[in-house]
């Protein structure tokens, strides 16, 4: 029998309804870049300077902006608990609520940077969350026919969220009052909203129904998402299946943290891959842009608005993700992160001599610039387009595409919390030691993140196999085979894994048609 094609335009729409969630971090994490260097936001939360203006120290940048990604660590990992005890549907509704109460208090915030800071760190809770939350949804209530888009479609919706900021930031910076950044801070309560508004219409996870002994609401949300009758084959097949996954899940007990890290089918390696790939993926450098790129790029002496600049990286952030759809497919995950690797590293060493050797130093008024300083910060700024546009073709979608697809259903929760974790706990890091080392060595930080995507091409190349076009249990069999990385394209499943799959298909095919 023929399998339904989900053409429910319902199920479609709440699938982008989800990966919304993506858009909300998006746009927190682009924002406070262009608050930062905003008059009024200086004079409030800055320091007076020797020369009596305000000034916002690389110490206090810091602290505003790495608050929230404290905030994140904390919340991804909670999240593991509260999907399981109040469901998908609910973690979302309640995280989304978190992330609103600490947008609220930033905007309530007049001259306490103890207030702004405690709001962020709140909003990461939120953020963070919904960073874990999001794709597991997703993955367990989209068809399967657009489970996969769904994926890409919710990075490019986090990269979409980072663009809008900065078009905000560029079209409120010159007001002359707080309305310059609470007008693009305060916006996030409308995204939180959106979100919370789901309540309404947002079905929870058939894998949370189920798991919970309601199979009878499984059953119906299966059948309304693929568009068929609750007597379809379809759902008989699908039940059948998650029932098999929670069997196995339940099989010795309820799975702890520590499992992720056993010797079982090398849990231990899979894990630290999908961690691995996580940490360097947040030193590639491109966050360094997003966060403090309008500050960088005023001491390259460029005759464009910083936020003009960081509304370019924006859109060309959206740009480079649209062929990750095709090429994440047809190159596979090895090739994309290899070759990522290769121009990201190009690209940062070439702008940080260049930045090293021929900006002035920062503060130099502009009628002081020499032709060198400025022809330096336009190479700076042309190789750091170049940067942002292969991050997000290659290192920004593909680490997230691999933390979904290499882990058993028993262990794939808290495997994707570990890895969402420590992407947000180096993401802390970076933003809150980045202007502190950039203020004394300048443009030659890029050359550490120089140093992070040679190490991450070799660590690629050794360690990660490609996973393109293979089932769990495949993936699985790979890992237990010991398949050397560098051969995994190459490899096959066994024969025994061909018939048995076969034959299941043909049972399957058998009972649908019986059905």
């Amino acid at each position: 029998m023929a399998r339904a094609v989900p053409t429910n335009r319902r199920a479609v729409l709440l699938a982008i309804f989800i990966a919304f969630g993506g858009f909300l971090f998006g746009y927190d994490i682009g924002v406070i870049s262009g608050c930062l260097i905003m008059p009024d936001f200086v004079a409030r939360f800055g320091q007076i300077g020797p020369d009596g203006k305000p000034f916002l120290s690389s110490s206090r940048q810091s602290i505003i902006t790495s608050l929230l990604s404290a905030g994140t660590f904390v919340g991804s990992l909670a999240q593991a608990f509260t999907s399981d005890r109040i469901g998908r549907r609910g973690s979302i509704l309640a995280w989304s609520g978190i992330f609103t109460i600490g947008v609220a208090i930033q905007t309530a915030t007049t001259y306490s940077i103890v207030q702004i800071t405690i709001g962020r760190f709140i909003a990461g809770l939120g953020v963070g969350a919904l960073s874990a939350i999001v794709p597991l949804y997703n993955g367990e209530t989209a068809p399967k026919a657009i489970r996969g888009m769904m994926l890409v479609l919710y990075q490019l919706q986090i990269i979409m969220g980072i663009f809008l900021s900065y078009i905000i930031d560029l079209g409120t910076h010159s007001i002359p009052n707080s309305a310059s950044w609470r007008i693009p801070v305060g916006l996030q309560m409308l995204w939180g909203l959106i979100l919370l508004s789901g309540i309404f219409f947002l079905p929870e996870s058939p894998r949370h129904l189920l798991g919970t002994g309601r199979s009878e609401d499984a059953r119906r949300v299966i059948a309304e998402l693929n568009s068929v009758p609750l007597d379809d084959a379809l759902v008989y097949e699908q039940v059948e299946e998650l029932d098999l996954a929670i069997k196995a899940e339940n099989e010795g007990g309820k799975a702890t943290w520590f499992e992720c890290f056993s010797h079982r089918n090398a849990l231990w390696k899979r894990t630290s891959n999908g961690m691995m790939l996580q940490f360097i993926q947040q030193l590639n450098g491109q966050n360094f842009y997003y966060y403090y790129g309008d500050t960088f790029f005023q001491s390259a002496g460029t005759e464009l608005s910083p936020y003009v600049i960081q509304t370019i990286l924006g859109a060309v952030s959206v740009a480079g993700t649209v062929p990750a759809l095709y090429l994440i497919e047809t190159w596979g995950r090895r090739r994309s992160l290899l070759t990522g690797a290769i121009l990201e590293a190009i690209c940062a060493i070439v702008a940080g001599l260049v930045g090293h050797f021929t900006l002035a130093p920062t503060g130099t008024p502009k009628d002081m610039l020499t032709p060198r300083n400025k022809s330096g910060g336009d190479t700076l700024i042309a190789f750091a387009v170049l940067h942002v546009f292969s991050f997000s073709m290659f290192w920004g979608p593909t680490p997230w595409v691999y933390l979904g697809e290499s882990f058993p259903l028993r262990v794939r929760p808290k495997a994707i919390a570990l890895g969402s974790a420590t992407n947000w706990l180096w993401n802390f890091l970076l933003s809150f030691f980045a202007p502190r080392i950039a203020a004394k060595i300048g443009p030659l930080i890029l050359l550490i993140f120089f140093g992070m995507l040679v190490f991450g091409f070799l660590y690629v190349y050794l360690a990660i196999p490609e996973t393109k076009g293979l089932s769990l249990e495949e993936v699985d069999e790979m890992y237990s085979a010991g398949v050397k990385p560098w051969k995994s394209a190459k490899w096959r499943p066994s024969e025994k894994h061909y018939h048995d799959h076969d034959d299941a298909h043909e049972i399957n095919d058998k009972n649908s048609s019986e059905a």
